[in-house]
């Protein structure tokens, strides 16, 4: 039996964290991952691929509308499967950079290829060898769900993983589910040419996002021709030849609909099932979820889980690989650290970006009963006019009485950089008044904060250049 003083059951971005703390700490590790390459889902099937395919379609769509009168650019060239090509390079070149290339380096981590499943809360059986751990950190990620819609196992779908890879555009697509991977899929596909089919089983498009915002960002997706249905449940789907027929049914009553690919965007289920958690001891929750506390800690005192494996709330962009440090360090040193979850930003990556960090109005309200808070147009920031980009909004909501920005969101070009600046505002508790105060560079878009700042007190839509 090998013994280590961690045993890391993952191989994405938080277990690699988790390992490169522990081994800065002088602990023994031993990084156990099957699945995905090393890497997770953020370099091989999240982040990294989808963020490159959204750039190229925001580029293609940005030369066809970018609105400057006397410029017109003709994009003659669309090779669907040159930019998927290049898209699988750069994950390549990215994961031997920052996983394969790192972890030789690690002298006190041994990385094992295999699928890890307890024996008992500090015992690991991989390969036909059993492990023995200290303590363990839990970094198994999740899995697309398959919704049992009736008829879906008998044809041909997609999740994000085989759509990020397709050589072929799908001439008509559908996608059943929202969220950020919805509506970022949704919008790139159309941009590529696809003819773009979204249904939501949710009232909203992004259901945790505000709200005003969100109807507005269903406003553009429509306008670029993207067919959005919510309230929608999905009856059933059948294959008819090489296309797909699907069922559904919303107020209006029911429809069907003709495609030649299906996208399913439902949701995501944690890796927990193959585990043997009941053996270890570690409790989880009516989604399989692992539960854990503040500190990333399981029910069984030693084990942690980090990342979307666990029941915090999903951060995964800013938080796998935050998470991944503290837990190590927790877990070896005895610290208490815990990451306060109203001060992580969120993007949906879509053009316009939305970005929010703290609370919104809603949750604000039932969380105190009280709130206040401005909803401003992008025609109001002057770098959003000079670029003709003002179909954005900002939202800022306060506390009435100490006027302590609680939650700010945006809808804007690059709204993920202009949220940087905003969760420091709200870790930090800073007022209305401190960033009224301030003197921003101009003309950027991230005026817009100070701007919905001012509009507590004053009309912003008679302010000069200088304010």
């Amino acid at each position: 039996m090998a013994s280590f003083d961690m045993v890391i059951l993952g191989g994405g971005t938080a277990a690699v964290a988790a390992a490169t703390q522990a081994d800065e700490m002088g602990a023994t590790v031993a990084l156990v991952n099957s699945g995905l390459p090393l890497g997770g889902t953020c370099v091989n099937a999240g982040c990294v691929p989808s963020k490159a395919l959204l750039q190229a379609a925001e580029v293609l769509h940005q030369a066809r509308h970018h609105g400057i009168p006397g410029l017109a650019l003709d994009v003659t060239e669309l090779d669907f499967a040159r930019i998927v090509q290049g898209e699988q390079d750069l994950v390549k070149a990215l994961r031997h950079q920052k996983y394969e290339a790192v972890l030789p380096e690690l002298a006190n981590v041994t990385v094992i290829d295999g699928r890890g499943r307890f024996l008992g809360p500090r015992e690991v059986a991989v390969n036909n060898q059993v492990l023995s751990a200290g303590k363990v950190i839990i970094a198994t990620g999740s899995t697309a769900d398959i919704p049992p819609i009736p008829g879906i196992a008998d044809v041909e779908y997609l999740t994000h993983i085989e759509a990020l890879a397709l050589k072929d555009l799908p001439e008509r697509l559908l996608i059943v589910g929202g969220g950020p991977l919805g509506v970022e899929f949704a919008q790139m596909f159309a941009r590529f040419g696809s003819q773009v089919t979204l249904l939501q089983r949710a009232d909203s498009i992004v259901p945790a996002a505000e709200r005003e915002l969100t109807r507005r960002l269903t406003e553009v997706l429509t306008d670029e021709g993207i067919t959005i249905e919510t309230d929608v449940r999905v009856e059933s789907v059948r294959q008819a030849g090489t296309r797909k027929v699907v069922t559904y049914r919303t107020d209006a009553g029911r429809a069907e609909l003709d495609v030649d690919a299906i996208l399913l965007a439902a949701g995501k289920t944690p890796n927990t099932q193959h585990l043997g958690l009941t053996e270890a001891g570690v409790q989880v929750d009516r989604h399989q979820a692992i539960v854990v506390d503040a500190h990333l800690e399981t029910s069984q005192p030693g084990i942690f889980a980090i990342g979307d494996v666990s029941n915090r709330p999903v951060r995964e962009n800013p938080t796998a690989g935050r998470e991944g440090t503290l837990a190590a360090e927790n877990a070896l040193a005895g610290t208490t650290h815990a990451i306060d979850y109203d001060h992580v930003p969120t993007t949906v990556f879509t053009d316009p970006q939305l970005a929010s960090v703290g609370v919104t109005e809603a949750e604000q309200l039932r969380r105190t009963g009280t709130s206040d808070c401005r909803t401003l147009t992008f025609d109001n920031v002057p770098k959003a006019v000079i670029t003709r980009r003002t179909e954005g909004l900002i939202n800022m909501v306060i506390d009435p009485t100490t006027n302590r920005i609680l939650g700010i969101h945006v809808l804007a070009p690059n709204a993920s950089e202009i949220i940087a600046e905003a969760m420091i505002l709200v870790r930090d508790g800073h007022t209305i008044d401190d960033v009224i105060t301030t003197a921003p560079m101009y003309p950027t878009l991230s005026e817009a904060i100070k701007i919905v700042a001012l509009s507590f007190t004053r009309d912003v839509t008679k302010l000069c250049c200088s304010f």
